[in-house]
Parts: C-alpha cells; sequence; structure tokens
C-alpha cells in the first residue's frame, strides 16, 4: 500500500471518528439544549447531526466494502459543506481565532473528496459499483 494511500485512509479514519462522534451528540441531545447551545433551530440541528453520522459512515463503508466507491467523495463534499457553514457560524458569533478548527476539518475533507474522486475516475465503470 502506497504511503499516500495510507495517509488518506488515516484522514478518513479519523475524520469518520470525529463526525460519529459529533453527529451522535447532536442526536443523542433534547432538541430544546441544541436550540440553546446554537444560533441554529434544534431540529436543523438533528438534521446535521444525522447528515454528519451518514457522512462518517460514506467515509468508510464503500472503501471496506468496496461497494460505491463514489459514495466517498460525495460523503467528504458533503461534510466539507457542513464544516463550511459552521466556519461561517463561528466567525459570525465572535472573534474568528475559533474558526480555524471548522476550516481546518473542511481542509482535510475536501482533500479527502478531490483524492478519492481521482481515485474513482480511474477506475473502470464496473469497478466503481
Amino acid at each position: 500500500m502506497k504511503k499516500t494511500h495510507k495517509l488518506l485512509w488515516t484522514f478518513q479514519a479519523i475524520l469518520a471518528l470525529l463526525f460519529l462522534f459529533a453527529g451522535a451528540m447532536k442526536l443523542a441531545a433534547p432538541i430544546d439544549e441544541l436550540a440553546r447551545q446554537s444560533a441554529l433551530p434544534g431540529p436543523f440541528m438533528k438534521f446535521i447531526g444525522i447528515a454528519e453520522v451518514l457522512g462518517a459512515l460514506g467515509l468508510i463503508l464503500p472503501g471496506l466494502t468496496r461497494i460505491r466507491l463514489v459514495l466517498t467523495p460525495m460523503a467528504a463534499c458533503g461534510l466539507a459543506a457542513i464544516m463550511t457553514g459552521a466556519t461561517v457560524l463561528t466567525i459570525l458569533r465572535g472573534p474568528p481565532a475559533p474558526a480555524l478548527v471548522p476550516v481546518l476539518v473542511g481542509i482535510i475533507a475536501s482533500v479527502i473528496a478531490w483524492r478519492r474522486w481521482q481515485l474513482v475516475r480511474g477506475l473502470t465503470l464496473s469497478q466503481r459499483s
């Protein structure tokens, strides 16, 4: 296995754990508490939690099962979009320094999407599904 391939898998696993934890916490928390902690409505935060859990699964499962490999870059794009929103909200709510965390996570998700998309494009049609 190439060094870059191992590095990509490492970042995917770390992001998957991060988003699985973040999404599970949003799903476990009561809606009123989510609404108090965020500028967003509680039901929308539950939706974000579902998207984070599904995105985490999308980062790992297609590669492990070798089924629908195109889902991995799509999941990474979705997670990068969530982090873009988190960055904007963080900047709007206060000093910009705390926004570095979602920016960094979003960049990592974007790089995973880009590299996995390059790898999926190189496969034949029968290998993609």
